[in-house]
């Protein structure tokens, strides 16, 4: 038996001596294994990466596959020509800047900080590649005023971005619009005796405007003093705007911080707005717009029109205003309609709204006209679907807080009003709502009481396919 022993034990050792000589010229052979993809290697170290170029290397080719991760290209104004001096025309150094960055994925067109540009009205236009940005971290001005406007560019738009797709117009600087001239204009509404408007000129140019493109974001300027419109989309889809300011003076005729039409799919988030005329306006032709988180102040609110002027067609449907805040303005959300217009508006939510010191708070006006020429007219855009929920704060009371006045011959249907409590910032309760031909529902009591507003359905009301929508 020792023997026996003996022998079973050398065999053991000799056994395990062997597997694990086996096991070291594994673990070498695969050590030697240097030149594997990286995918495969067992070498932690990343793999090497190519240096940036500096900037007197060409611009690497877009279509080259070695350059499919390679950092953004970067097309600074200055680089082109611009001077930045506030006075200097820099508008053909931003078209080379633009046809450049166009023409490359994800390029970046970069207006730098500490420089003040001046350009004329220019039109950046597409297809580009996809990724384009637009970044202002400077001041960016269009010529001061009318009489310095070049006789050969439009009055009409400054800077127009047409035909993009997946572009993003951001930084940190400012739009100024220089548009304190432009408003001094004769034509303008304040500049006749008691309101009225003297002859003249009167086309002033919308500061920012985007055509016929999608998948746009707006982020984080700072947008101001507007001969016009600040902000306009037209026949646009897929619009995120966010985080930007906006502001001119309360007294600045036309001055919409930002007016959509023709567009769908749009959110506006988190900015503020102070201006002239509407904080946010929606034209015809626009549908699922959401808007939350902003503040309105100074001008005239949030509005849906006017629609249906000189007896057009306007089809509004699926808007939302949420968690908004709207102060010292002289309405807060407002839906404006002229006489003689068809289509419709429907699927609107007004919630979750903070009044202060508010005319008009909530104001349905199927009636609006902007002289008293307008006459009486039978057809009217149709409302209906319109919730009104959790609308609290003060207001002015020298109109009454709720004034819905529907068209008599096409009234407004499925009006819902919740937890609406709107107080006097000064003076005593104004506890006459005004309603005419608006039906609805009451889910709790308002304050001040809307005893007005109609239950149920009218007896007679057209068909749907007769509004046009």
């Amino acid at each position: 038996m020792g023997v026996f022993r003996r022998v079973l034990v050398v065999w053991i050792v000799v056994s395990v001596f062997l597997h694990d000589s086996s096991n070291v010229e594994g673990r070498t052979h695969f050590h030697k294994k240097h030149n594997d993809p990286p995918a495969y290697s067992p070498d932690p170290s990343p793999p090497p990466v190519n240096p940036s170029p500096v900037p007197s290397d060409p611009s690497p080719n877009p279509d080259d596959p070695g350059n499919s991760n390679s950092e953004p290209c970067v097309f600074d104004v200055t680089s082109f020509g611009a001077v930045g001096d506030g006075t200097t025309d820099d508008t053909a150094a931003f078209m080379e800047a633009w046809k450049a960055a166009c023409a490359v994925e994800s390029g970046i067109v970069l207006v730098p900080a500490d420089h003040v540009f001046m350009i004329t009205s220019t039109i950046f236009s597409g297809p580009c590649k996809p990724g384009l940005v637009f970044q202002v971290d400077g001041v960016l001005m269009p010529p001061n005023g009318p009489d310095c406007w070049p006789k050969s560019d439009s009055k009409k738009q400054w800077l127009v971005f047409y035909r993009l797709d997946q572009m993003t117009f951001t930084g940190s600087g400012t739009i100024e619009g220089n548009g304190g001239d432009w408003w001094e204009l004769p034509c303008k509404p304040h500049r006749g005796p008691n309101g009225s408007t003297l002859p003249g000129p009167c086309d002033s140019p919308a500061l920012i405007r985007f055509f016929m493109s999608y998948n746009l974001v707006v982020s984080s300027l700072r947008i101001q003093n507007s001969p016009q419109f600040h902000m306009k989309f037209d026949g646009c889809e897929g619009v995120r705007i966010e985080k930007l300011s906006i502001s001119s003076p309360k007294l600045s005729p036309n001055t919409d911080g930002i007016h959509i039409e023709n567009t769908k799919s749009v959110g506006i988030y988190n900015s503020e707005i102070a201006n002239g005329d509407d904080c946010i306006s929606i034209g015809r032709g626009c549908s699922d717009v959401n808007i939350e988180g902003v503040t309105c102040g100074l001008g005239h609110g949030i509005s849906i029109g006017s629609l249906g002027v000189q007896n057009s067609q306007a089809c509004v449907s699926n808007i939302t205003v949420r968690d908004a805040f709207i102060k010292d303005s002289d309405n807060g959300v407002r839906i404006k309609t002229w006489q003689g217009g068809t289509g419709s508006v429907s699927g609107i939510s007004f919630e979750n709204i903070q009044m202060e010191n508010v005319r008009n708070c909530m104001i349905i006006d199927q009636y609006y006209c902007l002289s008293k020429a307008c006459r009486n007219q039978t057809s009217a855009v149709y409302l209906t679907d319109v919730t009104y929920r959790n609308i609290k704060g003060t207001y002015d009371v020298r109109s009454p807080p709720i004034h819905f006045a529907c068209s008599d011959t096409v009234a407004c249907t499925n009006i819902t009003m919740s937890e609406v409590e709107l107080l006097p910032a000064e003076g005593e309760l104004v506890d006459d709502p005004f309603c005419w031909n608006a039906y609805g529902t009451q889910e709790t009591l308002t304050i001040p009481p809307i005893t007005c507003l109609q239950d149920g359905m009218p007896e007679k009301l057209a068909e749907s396919s007769s509004f046009g929508c």
